[in-house]
């Protein structure tokens, strides 16, 4: 069986970890092995956060939509009941929206939630 050389293949790989880690500090940009591990761990956070953003987003949305229900006399929790038993499908990203830029019609929901 014939001898294989790895020089060109192993360069390639070498290089493809440096270009991610490309803007690292110190030896996790510079240095393979540390980059190696750097990238990896990088991996690991992109992954779990991509899942936390939207638990985060969610948690902003809902405290402000509390906030603005409050603002209107009423809790966030009898809001969203009151939509729902109104059948109005609206998500919370779209009513904190409404809340913060559209405050006039946002308190109008409100309304037609209390007097249903």
């Amino acid at each position: 069986m014939s001898r294989v050389k790895r020089g060109v293949t192993q360069r390639a790989k070498h290089k493809k970890i440096l270009k991610m880690a490309r803007g690292y500090y110190g030896r996790k940009s510079k240095l393979f092995k540390v980059a190696k591990q750097q990238v990896w761990k990088s991996g690991n956070y992109a992954f779990a956060h991509r899942r936390l953003k939207k638990r985060e987003f969610r948690r902003l949305w809902i405290a402000r939509i509390n906030a603005a229900t409050r603002l209107n006399g009423m809790s966030y929790s009898r809001f969203m009941s009151g939509l729902k038993s109104l059948g109005i499908m609206l998500d919370r990203k779209v009513l904190a929206d409404m809340a913060l830029n559209q405050a006039a019609d946002f308190a109008k929901l409100v309304e037609m939630v209390k007097n249903k």
